[in-house]
């Protein structure tokens, strides 16, 4: 189904626009289109979105483990994304633990659901300790608001994918 007019839509060229991002050559390399980033925890998973031309992430909500197979694939419906990005726990040497392993098995079945997506998986070092801190310099209480640290954490994953892209024409992480 196509997106054009649609609020969140995407012309899925790669082409953006001026509001995407400076001069000619940013135009050529950064692709226009609403992104997701989940930041996927055995217990909940933080949801950001970005805007069209990639200017702007910010928190979606807090889906609950046990309601992913439900709300997930209903988010995907609604904001229509060009690419979902999911964070992928590594350890500090940069290796996979169990934990991205968890997150590759847990997000296997919404993937293979949905092929007409790009998905990529994208190193989530430090995003959550990150989202904590700015949360706790804007005055907010963390140890009771975990739920909203994943959601910080999840724009955390999603300005990093998209500075990514930014700065090298590429799309972030890998494929999943």
């Amino acid at each position: 189904r196509g997106t054009e007019g649609h609020p969140r839509g995407s012309d899925r060229s790669l082409t953006g626009d001026v509001a995407a991002g400076g001069g000619p050559a940013d135009q050529a390399r950064f692709r226009r289109g609403v992104r997701l980033a989940f930041d996927w925890g055995k217990a909940r998973i933080g949801v950001a979105a970005c805007d069209a031309e990639g200017a702007l992430a910010y928190p979606v909500e807090t889906v609950q483990a046990h309601a992913a197979a439900r709300r997930l694939p209903a988010l995907l419906v609604e904001y229509e994304p060009i690419e979902v990005i999911i964070g992928l726990p590594r350890t500090l040497a940069g290796d996979e633990g169990p934990a991205a392993g968890y997150v590759r098995a847990a997000a296997a079945e919404l993937i293979e659901a949905n092929p007409q997506l790009s998905w990529r998986f994208s190193d989530e070092r430090l995003t959550t300790v990150d989202a904590s801190r700015r949360l706790q310099a804007a005055g907010r209480n963390t140890r009771r608001q975990r739920a909203v640290i994943d959601q910080a954490a999840a724009v955390a994953i999603l300005e990093q994918a998209l500075a990514v892209e930014r700065a090298t024409g590429r799309a972030p992480g890998e494929r999943a």
